[in-house]
């Protein structure tokens, strides 16, 4: 996950599709690992966010994706390149 933070595009990050079945939005998943505080575990987190279609992403791929304003009721995501195509099944 790439936390790359610029007052004026906001934050990038990584992830892979996991949907693309509405109109004009497809479905990333955010993978994450953190140390937990107590147990000392490492933990691994998803995180599904919604972002807009721009690049027509298919199920698989993994994209670039960067915060803006807010879209819809659930998008606050653009895309932003297709790093690597996947197999769409």
């Amino acid at each position: 996950m790439t936390d790359k933070i610029n007052p004026k595009t906001g934050k990038i990050f990584t992830g892979i599709v996991v949907s693309d079945k509405m109109a004009n939005t497809i479905v990333v998943s955010l993978s994450y690992t953190f140390r937990h505080p107590l147990y000392k575990k490492i933990v691994k987190k998803n995180k599904k966010i919604y972002a807009e279609n721009n690049l027509k992403a298919k199920t698989g791929d993994t994209v670039k994706v960067r915060e803006t304003r807010p879209l819809s009721k659930l998008k606050r995501f653009i895309t932003l390149e297709i790093i690597k195509s996947g197999t769409a099944e």
